[in-house]
């Protein structure tokens, strides 16, 4: 059979089995809203399955026919990769010499200076265009704002841990590969393999006593050493440690560079002239104790954050500058399509679909398009990556519309960033621990009558009763919200006591305590907490599946290896290479290399006389976008020429205008196509 045939067959089954991956996911997450019956989910779980096991067909039939792996061989392409990147010193595992420490990684020189140009283009993109206030906070967090936060109590995974040996692992991973070997095993009964699909639809669901019966009842042990593991416990993921010599203050490494904001809400607030709305950012590392990290970059336990809280009036969500992407039309993977029959995601105008609804409100969407385009302009090919919405089970309970920034790579779909409409949860919360009021006021154009709730707290009476203490319930009980307060009026008009939580303690109030009522009040303006749309990047992981997206090898030559990075993100701009190990060349070569330097521009000089062929290799293996090569013309006519990495094309340039033309090729402010329009073409070199 003809191989592109058979290629194509493969490529064909690797989109089916894509498609059923997301019609299980659909049908399962129905089932939990109760609006699809087990009996769908176990029949599309099997389909799942048989066009797997297609795909695994189709691809050994491509590779015993050609004799070699499969360009699309995920694994294949992955381990050429990563041999490329730390052969090169991108990045390599954290202190390797000690035999390294899971999750951890260092950058080398090529992998910083992508880093920090992709963080660069990010705080450009976002921070300089939208007049964002950037801060800085500590990584250190006092245990009490991350009790407000909810981090405290609730950012958990379940842990289990091999009896003998003491090795930690996640819980619901072992149960989850139990039930899929039960479910692969030819020996398993339809019983059995029924039984195996519905549990594996819930784990995510199961507490801790279930989840330690689900993986006694299978059988699980400690994958390496095969000895029993303990019972499942919470553990969290946060890096536990403490403040000043005493060690009596509770601290923690930041999960995320987000409360740094919101504490400070107030503050940045009044520097921005009370005015809203207005959008604060932080770039900074956070810090997670990942149980079992994985996937290199895509799953560490210190990672960049970059995040954008855009504080805004909750009945006005529009923004100045949403006109500006109304027509990008990035992959939106709503959740019609994700529940719907084709499973796939569509081009939409973002316009479009915020008058549809599609998008909960402009703000939300002009952050969507701003990422898209960012996500363009760093290098990520534009059909694999998309926008999915959160169903409807994986909102938290305050939020009002969520979407993944989501890059197609060799581990599958990988979320790179959260964009979310967090209404006034994180500001609400803060409020109420701090006791400090994180509001903003709008002014009325033309002042207007409203009913008001008061809430008089009894001073006299409570100072009477609860003497020291009858500040603080005073204060709590002004600071109730408006749900709170009505609920406590019920009771307290039925005769009933109302529990009130102040500092840790319960009071009981009592009818007399507190007058409660609505009032008619004509007022000119009100004090309101904001609403926060948050868009949340992982750089690293951006920067994995720029690796990913920017790499391959020249056609006929599976061993030179190219990253195509743009010129925005490479390590370095331009090579600069004499032709000949010569003083003349060299001198000029030099010459040329502090003038790139003048220009901001990040070169390097290779004298070392090797073929001006493998030297190109050489620097195309890290991504250099241009090289220029001095040789005895320049030192006729004082040109040189000018290579581009990809085209391998050449063209001949007068030194002089040299470094102003690389400065806007690497600003992207100008194009090859231009370049090559404009310059006499050059023959490459004959080794090239």
């Amino acid at each position: 059979m003809d191989v592109s045939v058979l290629e194509r067959d493969f490529h064909l089954a690797q989109e089916a089995v894509a498609h059923q991956g997301d019609t299980v996911r659909s049908l399962k997450a129905a089932a939990k809203d109760g609006n699809a019956d087990r009996a769908a989910v176990d029949e599309a779980i099997e389909k799942l399955r048989n066009v797997k096991l297609d795909m695994e067909r189709k691809r050994k039939a491509f590779e015993d026919t050609t004799g070699k792996t499969s360009s699309s061989n995920k694994e294949a392409f992955r381990a050429a990769m990563l041999n490329a990147l730390e052969r090169r010193l991108f990045f390599i595992p954290s202190f390797k010499i000690y035999g390294a420490v899971a999750g951890f990684y260092d950058y080398g020189p090529p992998g910083c200076a992508m880093k920090q140009n992709v963080t660069q283009t990010w705080r450009n993109h976002f921070i300089l265009e939208e007049n964002m206030l950037e801060v800085e906070c500590p990584a250190v967090t006092p245990e009490i704002v991350l009790k407000a936060s909810g981090h405290v109590e609730r950012f958990t995974d379940f842990m289990v841990t091999d009896v003998k040996t003491g090795d930690c692992h996640r819980a619901d991973h072992l149960l989850e590969a139990a039930l899929e070997a039960c479910i692969e095993d030819a020996k398993s009964t339809p019983e059995a393999v029924h039984a195996a699909r519905d549990l594996l639809a819930r784990v995510g669901e199961l507490g801790a006593a279930k989840l330690g019966a689900a993986l006694t009842q299978y059988g699980v042990k400690s994958p390496d050493t095969k000895n029993d593991i303990s019972p499942p416990f919470p553990f969290n993921l946060m890096f536990k440690t403490s403040i000043g010599p005493r060690g009596d203050m509770v601290g923690y490494l930041r999960p995320e560079t987000a409360q740094g904001i919101f504490v400070n809400f107030r503050d940045l607030l009044y520097y921005n002239g009370s005015k809203l709305p207005f959008a604060a950012a932080q770039i900074g590392n956070s810090y997670r104790n990942e149980i079992s990290p994985r996937a290199g970059l895509l799953r560490v336990r210190e990672f960049t954050q970059a995040e954008i809280e855009h504080f805004c009036n909750p009945q006005d969500k529009s923004h100045p500058k949403f006109k500006s992407v109304a027509d990008v039309q990035p992959l939106l993977y709503s959740r019609a399509l994700q529940m719907g029959n084709e499973k796939k995601p569509k081009r939409f105008p973002l316009g479009q679909a915020v008058s549809e609804g599609i998008i909960a409100n402009e703000t939300l969407a002009y952050f969507i398009g701003r990422t898209y385009l960012f996500a363009q302009r760093i290098g990520l090919n534009p059909d694999r990556v998309r926008f999915r919405q959160h169903l409807q089970h994986e909102m938290a309970h305050y939020a009002e519309d969520c979407w993944d920034f989501e890059v197609e790579c060799s581990y599958g779909w990988v979320e790179c960033a959260g964009l979310a409409d967090r209404s006034a949860f994180d500001l609400n919360a803060h409020s109420s621990m701090s006791k400090v009021e994180l509001a903003a006021y709008e002014r009325f154009p033309e002042p207007r009558e409203e009913d008001v709730l008061s809430i008089l707290p009894n001073k006299k009476e409570l100072g009477k009763l609860y003497k020291k203490d009858a500040k603080a319930i005073a204060d709590a009980l002004e600071a109730m919200s408006e749900c709170d307060a009505l609920e406590m009026q019920g009771k307290l008009a039925a005769g009933q006591s109302a529990a009130l939580k102040v500092d840790g303690g319960v009071f009981e109030m009592q009818p007399g305590f507190v007058e409660i009522r609505q009032q008619r009040k004509k007022l000119s303006g009100r004090n309101f907490t904001p609403a926060v749309i948050e868009p949340s990047f992982g750089i690293g992981r951006i920067l994995y599946c720029v690796f990913e997206h920017c790499f391959y090898t020249r056609e006929g030559d599976d061993q030179r290896t190219v990253f195509r990075f743009t010129p925005l993100t490479a390590p370095v701009k331009c090579t600069v290479f004499p032709l000949l190990q010569r003083a003349e060349l060299n001198e000029r070569a030099e010459a040329m290399s502090a003038a790139l330097t003048r220009e901001r521009l990040s070169n390097t000089v290779d004298t070392t006389g090797t073929s001006i062929g493998k030297r190109y290799a050489r620097t195309d293996e890290i991504g250099v976008p241009f090289a220029i090569t001095v040789d005895y013309q320049s030192v006729e006519d004082s040109t040189a020429t000018l290579r581009e990495r990809d085209s391998t094309a050449q063209v001949r340039v007068p030194l002089a205008e040299l470094p102003a033309l690389v400065r806007r090729l690497t600003d992207m402010e100008l194009s090859w196509d231009e370049v090559a329009a404009k310059y006499p073409a050059q023959a490459p070199a004959s080794d090239e």
